[in-house]
């Protein structure tokens, strides 16, 4: 079997996490979706030709709103918040994947409070490193788990980067896997990636220019 197939296989076996479905404490947040609002998360998430080459497979998915604790110390409040809209995209070529979700909050404070209230404090860390843990296979395991930097994009980003050891019939290749979230007045967009760590950087390059592009379109 070569390296590329073993890394193919790797990769496919990582789940990609993605934060809006991560953050859940004191209940559910309140989903009241709208035209209008559906149509402005529609065009926030990535589409076939952002990735700029041929060959990627993938495209819309039912967006996963259902919120339940996963954190038993982690607990930021969710339940006076109000989806309004929301979409998601998933895409793979080669062992790499990328993912987009884009959710529309009743108000921009709605926005702030959730960015203040489960991105930016430090339990942030392992409550997704424990996530990320829990759907990997038996045959993988988190090298390291860490928020890195990530350039300004939108009114505020962040970034989060696990590096997971994985052995697939025989072989062991490192992948590493990425959440970076950011928002625009009353749309959060969360991208997730995933492939084979030796191809780190043009992920985290991809990852920039993907983010731009989808703030750009922000409506909402």
């Amino acid at each position: 079997m070569t390296r590329r197939t073993t890394s193919v296989l790797a990769a496919s076996a990582v789940v990609l996490v993605s934060a809006p479905g991560v953050f859940a404490g004191d209940g559910k947040q309140q989903i009241k979706l709208n035209k209008r609002d559906q149509a402005a998360a529609r065009v926030a998430v990535i589409r076939r030709t952002d990735l700029g080459s041929s060959g990627w497979q993938g495209g819309s998915v039912k967006p996963d709103l259902s919120s339940t604790p996963n954190c038993p110390q982690f607990h930021p409040k969710v339940s006076d918040l109000v989806v309004t809209g929301a979409a998601q995209t998933t895409f793979n070529r080669s062992g790499v994947e990328f993912g987009s979700v884009a959710e529309v909050l009743k108000t921009r404070r709605m926005v702030q409070l959730d960015w203040r209230r489960s991105v930016i404090p430090p339990a942030a860390v392992p409550c997704l490193r424990r996530t990320l843990a829990n759907g990997l296979p038996a045959s993988a395991r988190i090298v390291s788990f860490a928020r890195i930097p990530f350039p300004h994009v939108g009114t505020r980003s962040a970034r989060f980067r696990g590096v997971v050891r994985i052995d697939v019939l025989g072989r062991t290749a490192r992948l590493v896997t990425d959440i970076v979230i950011t928002f625009r007045s009353r749309t959060e967009i969360t991208l997730n990636a995933a492939g084979p760590a030796t191809a780190s950087g043009a992920i985290s390059a991809t990852e920039a220019r993907l983010a731009r592009v989808l703030v750009s379109r922000v409506r909402a």
